[in-house]
């Protein structure tokens, strides 16, 4: 790996977007539990547990996407021109679901919270399943044509293995959030996310394992840098032992360490298909010489070196101020009339 400036834009926004998904995961996994219960005091509870920071959070997203636009602008063209209607109805979904948060007690009766309950879920759900497609078709490979631009279809985006990797994407998503919600709740939905954790961490190792071995069976190019280069094996073991201690930590009745692990799992999955991806950042299928580089599809040197310092303003300031939320709004949730 050559540190020049398209490596470390490509970091940049493998960062950002790794950002995006260790903290939105949890905002769309405490969605996608949402309507495992129908009290009402539980659920303003579990929205009270991301009201204070769902939007921060998604701040992580846009930075990310504008970063991908100023860095690469071939690979912004041609993914959202590519995945245009999935990225349609990802940009849907949380649009009804941050309506959902904000409109949800608005008003008392039961139609109009049901309304927004199953928006909310519905909307985190759909999320974490085209986010997990999208990252599986990157892996897998889509239809670039010698000009650069996507030659498929979107059924032909729902094949089997990004679908995998979606569903796991969602219980992934879903394990992160019911752990967060047990370190912000308590008394009987406590007891209920516990729970649900549990049932969550099964379904994910199960999910993962079998991502790991239809990779392995059916798309070794995506774990050939691994196999070149014996030492970034240890970041598949960091993944393997961040995985393992989630129920190990849980178990002890230490969340504050399974929500940690969980972190790590997410950071270590998403360093693995960084890894793996460079230099592409798009991998053309059936055709790879005509696959989007960090070169090929580069912003000038200048623009690169003159983003590289605004973001070297921009991205600490979103660090500060989410660190802060996030300390300010510490502790279990407590209801009182200011909350959703």
């Amino acid at each position: 790996m050559n540190f020049n400036l398209n490596t470390i834009w490509f970091i940049l926004v493998g960062i950002l977007f790794t950002g995006y998904a260790i903290l939105d995961g949890f905002d769309l996994g405490i969605g996608a539990l949402y309507l495992f219960t129908n009290k009402d005091e539980e659920r303003r509870v579990m929205l009270n547990s991301i009201g204070p920071v769902w939007d921060g959070n998604e701040v992580w997203l846009v930075t990310g996407g504008g970063a991908l636009f100023a860095a690469f602008p071939n690979v912004y063209a041609t993914a959202f021109s590519g995945f245009y209607l999935a990225l349609i109805l990802l940009l849907v979904a949380l649009i009804f679901r941050a309506v959902a948060i904000e409109f949800r007690s608005k008003r008392p009766e039961h139609w109009w919270r049901q309304m927004w309950d199953v928006s909310f879920a519905v909307g985190s759900i759909l999320s974490s399943l085209l986010i997990g497609i999208a990252l599986g078709n990157i892996a897998w490979g889509v239809p670039v044509d010698a000009n650069g631009e996507f030659a498929g279809t979107f059924l032909g985006l729902l094949k089997p293995y990004p679908l995998l990797v979606g569903v796991t994407t969602l219980t992934l998503f879903m394990m992160h959030g019911a752990i967060y919600g047990v370190m912000k709740t308590e008394g009987k939905l406590h007891d209920k996310l516990r729970r649900w954790a549990m049932n969550s961490i099964i379904f994910f190792v199960i999910c993962a394992a079998t991502t790991t071995m239809a990779t392995l069976l059916y798309a070794p190019h995506i774990a050939e840098r691994v196999k070149e280069n014996p030492w970034l094996f240890s970041i598949v073991l960091a993944n393997m032992l961040s995985i393992a201690n989630i129920p190990r930590e849980f178990h002890r009745g230490k969340d504050w360490l399974a929500f940690l692990s969980s972190c790590a799992a997410m950071l270590t999955l998403m360093a693995l298909f960084g890894l793996d991806a460079y230099p592409n950042l798009i991998y053309s299928l059936p055709h790879p010489e005509n696959s989007l580089t960090i070169y090929n599809a580069a912003s000038s040197h200048k623009t690169l070196g003159i983003m590289l310092i605004i973001a070297g303003i921009g991205v600490p300031i979103v660090i500060a101020y989410t660190i802060c939320i996030y300390w300010i709004f510490r502790g279990k949730v407590k209801m009182d009339r200011m909350s959703y």
